[in-house]
């Protein structure tokens, strides 16, 4: 048997060992703890209401769940997650179902059922976040069905991704389209010539979305229908709003993470809604529920006569109901018919209205941070695959670190480029930040081979207003010697650093002392960053009770996050805090350098990275980005700053 076979057992067995680790983790955190510790996991809303119902399509009950207490707690929920309703009420009844939408205090729930059970009415309502199988289950599929491929499109797509054969391409004309840079078009011209996988290989702020709409644009010239996916709900969703902006027929399959005008419109579900046929359906459903309310008119006197009525009612209502699915269905049918694009999550690629379609290509963005199983579920519906991501940047996140250590954290994009690195495609040209704040990244992980565009190369903040000194783009903050010791919180294996997080909040106010956020059109946005939830704790604490900067904050201006919340996004200034601090050099995950290339590449005009340097320079890494701040000059001890020190 050839090696990929074992490859693909091995990542099969691997998934089997972290969905287990997955279940124990969530059995840990939520079956055996109280409610009010769920709650302050974020796994659960406790008490809530159920503030609206109604009959959503398949004839489920969707229902509006509003919390009444602790209304600013912060929590885990989000859409396409699975959760639960249960009562409080002694027994353990839980009704399942899954996120729909999601507001400030309010979830919409799609349950399974066509009723609501009857214990709503007794107790205390709760929703808790469950553990999902389904997932899981998909992934599980696909890679059976990759390992089982034999002489089809998928066993040929299978060996070619893994290295066994190689990919081909053909000699087909491409004309430079004129919004996209040099080695952006080399990659729409690699997509357009490739008759198997090619890839986009996209460094911070190189344009990567940019080039991957307009590849998709290219591609439908010449192919009729194609699925773009990612593994996030929130890469999916920008994907859908710029190619509907592109006038493009796309549908969005499963349920957005956020809400706006166009991605609703979008939705299946709105589609549905505007296609001319739903006034059927629409009256169908109403005379279905008429006749199911009437059934239940006899809820409390059961005589015999009511009985059989009411017998009658429900026979009616699921003969209505039936037909209304059937209406459902050749909506649904007819619209994805003529889709041009669908999109939807990997994972949402099996979901039961398109499992059954076949693509022409199968674009993955971000698959540089998805699992290979995942991965496995578009491709096996696929004629052609594009992969576009950064494998530099965060990795897929691993809970079994058993898992992790034997392979799973190794992504298909990764293995795709080594085996294969003339599918591939990296885009040169980046138009976010200062060359100084480029430079490092752009040494360690990328070859040297990015350029800042003149449009961002020299720009500081200076450039945004006289007030701020020029040519400062990054500072180091060194505070060995200070004696900051970082602080270990043992049950959540977290750490911390007081005294850095308040040298390092006083240096950023110090910066803003004279800015007048309220005179800018477009003022400043500030991230702040550190590895540590318990930092990230002790810093939204002190943003809290600092004026200037939770009047920032609330205004959406100043945002406090670890790494992986900044993913993706930029901002005017970042400022880091690193934490280690110890006689002993150890730094933990910081040793991720990957996870650091993200954290330093989300500043524009400003980098601001307070840290031990002791500590840190006990890595190689850290140690040449000590040599790297020498020669640029960026190097401040914290004994300098005086009018900083706690």
């Amino acid at each position: 048997m050839s090696e990929i076979f074992y490859e693909l057992k091995q990542v099969q067995e691997l998934l089997k060992i972290e969905q287990e680790e997955d279940r124990q983790q969530y059995k840990i955190k939520s079956l055996k703890s109280t409610i009010a510790e769920r709650k302050a996991m974020g796994f659960c809303w406790y008490p809530v209401t159920i503030a609206k119902e109604e009959l959503g399509f398949g004839n489920k009950v969707v229902i509006e769940l509003e919390r009444t207490k602790d209304r600013d707690q912060l929590h885990l929920f989000q859409t396409g997650k699975t959760a639960a309703l249960f009562s409080n009420n002694g027994e353990r009844q839980n009704l399942p179902g899954v996120i729909v939408g999601i507001k400030r205090n309010k979830i919409l729930l799609a349950t399974n059922k066509e009723d609501l059970p009857d214990w709503v009415d007794d107790g205390r309502l709760g929703i808790d976040l469950t553990f999902d199988e389904m997932s899981y289950r998909e992934m599980e599929i696909a890679m059976k069905k990759v390992l089982d491929a034999h002489k089809t499109r998928l066993a040929e797509l299978r060996d070619i991704l893994l290295g066994d054969e190689k990919a081909r391409f053909t000699t087909e004309d491409y004309t430079n389209n004129p919004v996209l840079n040099e080695s952006q078009n080399e990659a729409v011209r690699k997509i357009v010539q490739a008759k198997d996988v090619a890839i986009i290989h996209g460094p911070p702020g190189t344009g990567k979305t940019t080039t991957l709409v307009q590849a998709i644009l290219q591609t439908l010239k010449t192919q009729k229908r194609l699925l773009v996916t990612a593994p996030s709900n929130t890469a999916v969703d920008l994907l859908t709003e710029k190619l509907a902006n592109e006038g493009v027929n796309v549908i969005r399959i499963g349920n957005p993470s956020r809400v706006s005008d166009v991605l609703l419109e979008h939705t299946l579900d709105a589609q549905i809604m505007a296609h001319r046929a739903y006034k059927d359906l629409k009256e169908i459903r109403k005379t279905a529920e008429e006749y199911k309310r009437l059934a239940y008119q006899y809820k409390r006197k059961f005589g015999h006569e009511e009985r059989a009525q009411r017998q009658l009612y429900k026979m009616e209502s699921h003969r209505l109901l039936d037909e209304a699915d059937n209406v459902e269905h050749y909506i649904t049918d007819d619209l994805l018919e003529n889709v041009q694009v669908i999109t939807c999550t990997l994972v949402g690629a099996a979901n039961k209205a398109i499992r059954h379609i076949q693509y022409d290509t199968v674009f993955i963005d971000e698959a540089a941070q998805a699992l290979e199983p995942a991965c496995w579920i578009p491709i096996s519906r696929a004629n052609r695959v594009v992969l576009a991501g950064d494998h530099c940047q965060l990795p897929p996140t691993v809970k079994s670190f058993e898992a992790e250590k034997k392979g799973l954290g190794k992504t298909l994009f990764e293995k795709c480029i080594e085996r294969q690195p003339d599918v591939a495609v990296m885009l040169k040209t980046q138009y976010r930040m200062h060359h100084h704040i480029m430079q490092f990244s752009n040494q360690q992980f990328y070859n040297g081979e990015l350029q800042a565009h003149e449009s961002v190369h020299s720009t500081d903040l200076s450039n945004f207003h006289e007030q701020f000194a020029s040519g400062l783009a990054i500072e180091f903050i060194d505070t060995a010697g200070c004696g900051f010791n970082e602080t270990d919180m043992a049950e959540t294996q977290s750490s911390a650093n007081p005294d850095e997080a308040n040298l390092m909040l006083n240096h950023l106010l110090q910066l803003l002392k004279d800015y007048k956020y309220e005179e800018h059109e477009n003022p400043l946005k500030i991230g702040v960053i550190a590895p540590y939830r318990a930092q990230i704790n002790y810093l939204e604490d002190r943003v809290e009770h600092t004026p200037l900067l939770h009047e920032l904050r609330t205004k959406r201006q100043l945002s406090v996050g670890t790494v992986d919340s900044f993913q993706g996004q930029e901002r005017d200034i970042i400022y880091i805090s690193m934490v280690r601090s110890n006689d002993k050099g150890e730094i933990g995950f910081l040793s991720d350098i990957r996870r650091m290339n993200v954290a330093m590449t989300r500043a524009k005009k400003k980098l601001v990275i307070v840290g031990d340097s002791a500590t840190l320079s006990q890595h190689p890494f850290y140690e040449s980005f000590m040599a790297y701040i020498e020669t640029i000059s960026a190097y401040k001890s914290a004994w300098e700053l005086t009018e900083c020190m706690p």
